[in-house]
């Protein structure tokens, strides 16, 4: 459990829960201390909390951001988180029951079969079927090919920030803050990659709303 506080917390910012979910190796950490940290930046009051389950086996990842003026605990309850960024699309059906009726959820459409899959003891459902059941939770669902994108970008790594950027675009910040953070975050050498992925999940979610 990790704690961050503005020295200057800004009482007009709303307060927001955030929930990041993935499979371990795709960076969701990182994406939820990239989220933290730009919380902080905005004068929020910041606290942060994660599972890493079986991550180094290829398992779920679950990291929870709270911003508020001031945060007295990282626990998001259930029905309760307002934005939800899936790195792949099965777990955002397991974090689902996070989600407030009418959240924003961002997915990412790249499927990673869990063990329990591809040992032939459970069925990976198909599209029609994530996409109904996420429908009855929210008519906001952004599907964002992180993975795609950071593919032709040329690091399929990199699909973390591509959310990453959506994400800010959905909060309708510019991205100078974000961008700052990331740089602290990420090698220098792989700075312009990541800036790019950044800007085309934002471009994204520029894209829906025209």
């Amino acid at each position: 459990m990790k704690n961050a506080t503005s020295s200057q917390p800004t009482t007009s910012l709303p307060p927001l829960n955030i929930l990041l979910t993935g499979v371990g190796g795709q960076g969701t950490i990182l994406a939820s201390n990239i989220v933290a940290e730009v919380g902080v930046a905005l004068g929020y009051d910041v606290k942060k909390a994660e599972v890493h389950g079986m991550s180094q086996r290829g398992g779920s990842v679950v990291s929870q951001v709270r911003w508020g003026r001031q945060v007295f605990s990282p626990i998001i309850p259930p029905g309760e988180v307002d934005f939800l960024l899936a790195f792949e699309k099965l777990e955002a059906l397991r974090a689902l029951h996070y989600l407030r009726p009418g959240g924003q959820l961002i997915v990412d459409p790249h499927a990673i079969p869990p063990v329990t899959v591809t040992s032939g003891d459970a069925h990976y459902p198909d599209d029609d079927a994530i996409q109904a059941k996420l429908a009855r939770v929210t008519p906001h669902v952004h599907w964002i090919p992180g993975v795609t994108i950071a593919e032709e970008l040329g690091n399929a790594k990199a699909a973390n920030v591509v959310l990453l950027g959506a994400f800010s675009a959905l909060l309708g910040h510019a991205p100078d803050q974000w961008l700052d953070v990331i740089r602290q975050r990420v090698p220098p050498k792989y700075m312009e990659l990541n800036e790019r992925a950044f800007r085309r999940g934002r471009e994204l979610i520029q894209t829906e709303r025209e």
